[in-house]
This record gives C-alpha cells, structure tokens and sequence, in this order.
C-alpha cells in the first residue's frame, strides 16, 4: 500500500482517537465498523453469474446475460445488502456518516484484490445535481477514493457525469429501473479511451444503474469496464429495499 494511503490512515487514526466514532452497523462507540458487524455480514452465495454476478445453480452465465450481453466485463457486489450492512450503507448514504467510507474501503481491498482484474482507472457512478446538492456528497465517492491508494489506480469521478435527472430507484421494478436511468450517464471520451475501468455504486438491485454506466463508457471508447458494487440486493432479502 501506498504512502497516500498510510497517511490516510495515520490523519483517520488520530480523528478517531480524538473523536471516538460509532459503529456504522450498530451504533457500538469506538468503531467505524466493529468487529461484531464484520462477523455478520452475508457474502454473495457461489457460484455466480460470470457475468453479472448473480447466484445461481450452476457456472457460466445466467439466462438474462445469455440473452442479452451486458455492456461490462465482469461485475461482482462484495456483500448481500441485508444485516449490518443494509445499516452501514444507510449511514453512509443518509446520515452523512463519512468515515465509514474509509473503513468498508479497507475492507473491501481484501475482497476486490485476489479478482485480479486489469483496471486503471475507478469511477463512483455520479449522482444527479439536484442529489447531490442535497447530499453533499458521493457516498460511493467515500469508499472509491481510499480504495485506489491501496491499488495504485486513478481516481477520476469527472469521466462519467449524469446529464439528466433521474427519480430514486427504490421501488421500481426492473424495467421501470431501466428506463428510469437510460441515457442518464455520460463518459468523457478524453479520460476513458483506451482505458479499463472500474465504475463502482454502493447497492446493486437490478444492476441496471451500473450497466447504463458502463454502457456510456464503452461507447465513450473504454478498452473494458469492469463493476463493482458494495452490496447486492437479493430477492430472499427483499428487492425493494435499497
């Protein structure tokens, strides 16, 4: 790991030792996220979807990415969104809980580095203005950016903008989650040319917010794009919730 990173470390160190955090999962006082949370958490069942990431009963790739072939190479969500999780996203998205972000990032590089995947460069799939004037933030942005120090890859949120509004995706069904985000993204052709990207977003329903990104990379001249997604939602967890 870098000497970013390291520093990164040291300045969150001290802020936590001066400002004793709470648990993302569980409230518990002076953790970001706490041991007892990291037992918790589900991992996506195997085997998967090549493609997609989705689980299923056997290897290969699942009926829908066998009709139709997603615009990314690969893409896998590190955990199931349910438990701790579901409440550790929650206060990183809506509780403005920003050092969680640091924390799921340092563990999340033990999941995403053994996928050997060939990326140069990371993109947190970009809120709209309205969103994210409210917001004041990317949540997805709080875990992007400690993640490619310990990767050496480039950060570069300004290569894929959203050009249009967009409604929440929570509560849609999956053709209307396609429609919603069609068109909503737009890749800047000088920074993904030729480059393997990686688009990340913190929770994964359908997958179709972060395949209408890829798409917008790929035509924008990406070599290949791989995604990656925090959590998954999963139907016997409920398709709604995210």
């Amino acid at each position: 790991m870098n000497l970013c990173y390291r520093l990164n470390q040291l300045v969150w160190g001290s802020l936590d030792w001066l400002f004793p955090p709470q648990c993302g999962g569980c409230s518990q006082v002076g953790y970001r996220w706490c041991p007892d949370c990291q037992k918790q958490v589900q991992r996506i069942p195997e085997p998967v979807c090549e493609a997609c990431g989705l689980p299923q009963p056997i290897l290969g790739l699942c009926p829908e990415c066998r009709l139709a072939v997603p615009p990314y190479k690969i893409m896998r969500s590190w955990l199931i969104f349910t438990g701790p999780t579901r409440h550790a996203l929650h206060s990183l998205k809506y509780r403005r809980n920003i050092a969680l972000g640091d924390a799921l990032a340092h563990h999340l590089v033990e999941y995403i580095s053994p996928l050997g995947w060939p990326v140069e460069m990371v993109i947190p799939i970009p809120l709209g203005k309205i969103r994210m004037k409210e917001r004041g933030y990317n949540q997805t942005g709080l875990v992007a950016m400690p993640l490619v120090s310990t990767q050496n890859w480039q950060y570069m949120p300004r290569a894929l903008i959203c050009c249009r509004e967009t409604r929440t995706q929570v509560g849609l069904t999956a053709v209307e989650r396609k429609t919603n985000v069609r068109g909503a993204f737009h890749a800047e052709e000088r920074f993904v040319r030729g480059r393997n990207i990686l688009p990340m977003d913190d929770v994964a329903t359908t997958g179709a917010t972060l395949a209408e990104g890829a798409s917008a990379l790929m035509n924008a001249g990406a070599k290949a794009v791989y995604g990656m997604t925090l959590a998954r939602v999963l139907i016997q967890h409920g398709v709604n919730n995210a």
